[in-house]
């Protein structure tokens, strides 16, 4: 079935404190979509981000991110009070986020909210903190023990704690029991909201497409519990570091700085560290992209201490055996493979022997510079794939006109038949819109005709990355209009679902609607 989705991260979203939540304006945002004919939400990680406020560089591969919980929903439940938090410094400009005053002012209010659930809901808290124990109890005092130690990494701790022995970890979690109940309290009111949010667009017939990195941090709560799984030293320091050798786009490659997973121990044992992150992933989203896919072909291993990526050398992954072992534990698993970059034929047979959909980028049909544009022209896309015209890595269509070299351009324009009169930008969606792939993403930018000011990350590159946020009132009815009319044309409807009367002003759904929370979280462990 021909499918349409629209990439919008969920910090994009518009709200008069700082950042876009999984609140009020993402439920409008479902029904934006409803209106549109589109059937798929595609966000950026959802877990807390660190060091350059990148959702690929986490705390944690399971934890929620604090800044995504809806303040308004806090309050509508009792939790909050708007005085605690409407007068509160949330940065200055509404199209930017502003990650410092989130920084310095979110958890203080998120403070007041966990001390009111403790009281009010007690049980609930602490089934949750029981189901989710696997990795929520590391997890918390993994973010105790950062704010006792001032935020630094866990490698710089005192021995006792940095190599996890028992008597330390056990007196650590009675010292700073109340900062572990926070931790477990945000966790909680992030996944009670999530639960909403994703039931609300099951309800309205859109498929949340949620966005796993391939890599897990150094300074995260999963090295530092399961150390085992990761290429370490006796010291649990990185022998050798992830990255990508230097190629037509950069001289010197790039420095991710990235533990490598031990794929031998992980085999011996069945994948479970993989199987278990999956599946919670699979618990939390419809469709699960995973980045950087090659890496399980085979996968770049650079010095540790190295200053580029140039000594690195290329190792063999898990291969095909890793996902036969994710099918009989898991059943079919709804998966979208990132096969950018550099690929060998080798990597060509493990998306083709996995089934994965890979992915089409429109704006690399035209990059003269390494010779494989002509992979990317629409006309060549398998059905079973996923087109696009830029990822969340590449610039907006208007901004890739205006910096792509002049020549590439000038092929695009040509070969597009782009017209000012209908606008440049939506010349290039409608080619992805018009190709044989089954679903086709857009940003939503590019829907909004913004240029290079609206892009979200520009690989390689720290600070700037991550902060655009669209106005109040850009998913207007007009444009949803348009959209339809483009995916009716293009085939790409979806089948008629009646969204039900209480879901369709973007108003809280009624607790524990379609299953509720219980229901998504009774998935996340096997």
């Amino acid at each position: 079935m021909r499918t349409s989705g629209i990439l919008m991260p969920i910090t994009s979203l518009p709200s008069p404190w700082g950042v876009g939540t999984i609140g009020r304006e993402a439920r409008g945002f479902v029904d934006f979509l409803t209106r549109a004919g589109v059937s798929i939400w595609q966000v950026l990680p959802i877990v807390p981000t660190s060091y350059g406020d990148s959702p690929y560089q986490s705390f944690s591969t399971y934890a929620g991110n604090p800044y995504l919980i809806d303040l308004d929903d806090l309050e509508a439940e009792g939790l909050l009070g708007r005085e605690e938090y409407a007068g509160v410094d949330w940065g200055r400009d509404p199209e930017r986020v502003d990650y410092g005053a989130l920084y310095q002012n979110r958890f203080g209010v998120l403070r007041h909210a966990v001390e009111r659930l403790r009281k009010a809901q007690p049980d609930e808290l602490a089934r949750f903190c029981e189901r989710e124990g696997a990795w929520l109890d590391d997890y918390a005092l993994f973010m105790a023990l950062k704010d006792r130690y001032h935020g630094t990494p866990w490698h710089t701790w005192p021995d006792s704690l940095r190599l996890r022995r028992p008597d330390a970890l056990d007196r650590a979690r009675e010292e700073l029991a109340d900062d572990v109940a926070f931790w477990q309290g945000v966790q909680y009111l992030f996944f009670s909201q999530w639960s909403r949010l994703h039931d609300y667009a099951s309800s309205a017939g859109v498929r949340i497409m949620g966005d796993l990195p391939f890599y897990v941090a150094l300074d995260s709560a999963d090295v530092w519990s399961h150390p085992e799984q990761f290429q370490l030293d006796d010291d649990l320091r990185p022998r050798e570091i992830a990255g990508v050798p230097p190629d037509g786009f950069s001289d010197i490659g790039q420095l991710w700085g990235n533990p490598l997973f031990a794929w031998d121990r992980m085999k011996a044992d069945g994948y479970e560290w993989w199987v278990a992150r999956i599946a919670f992933q699979l618990g939390l989203y419809d469709i699960l992209r995973i980045d950087h896919f090659r890496g399980f072909d085979s996968y770049f291993a650079i010095p540790a201490g190295a200053v580029t990526a140039a000594g690195g050398r290329w190792r063999n992954g898990p291969g095909i055996g890793l996902f036969r072992v994710l099918e009989q534990r898991l059943g079919h698993c709804n998966i979208v493979a990132e096969d950018l970059g550099y690929l060998t034929p080798s990597v060509h047979r493990l998306l083709e022997d996995s089934g994965f959909p890979g992915m089409r980028v429109l704006e690399f049909a035209f990059d003269t510079r390494d010779g494989s544009g002509a992979n990317y022209l629409p006309f060549s896309y398998p059905t079973n794939s996923i087109a696009y015209v830029g990822t969340h890595d590449n610039d907006t269509a208007l901004g890739w006109l205006e910096t792509a070299p002049a020549g590439d351009v000038a092929l695009a324009r040509e070969y597009l038949h782009l017209d000012p009169a209908e606008g440049e930008g939506w010349g290039m969606m409608r080619a992805i819109w018009a190709s044989p792939a089954d679903t086709a993403v857009v940003q939503m930018q590019d829907l909004l005709g913004l240029g290079s000011e609206a892009r979200i990350n520009t690989p390689s590159t720290l600070g700037g990355n991550w902060v655009w946020r669209a106005r109040p009132g850009f998913a207007s009815r007009r444009l949803a209009e348009r959209v339809h009319r483009q995916m009716e044309l293009y085939r790409r409807l979806p089948p008629i679902k009646v969204v039900p009367d209480e879901y369709s002003s973007g108003d809280v759904a009624p607790a524990g609607g379609a299953g509720g929370m219980k229901k998504l979280l009774s998935r996340f462990y096997l």
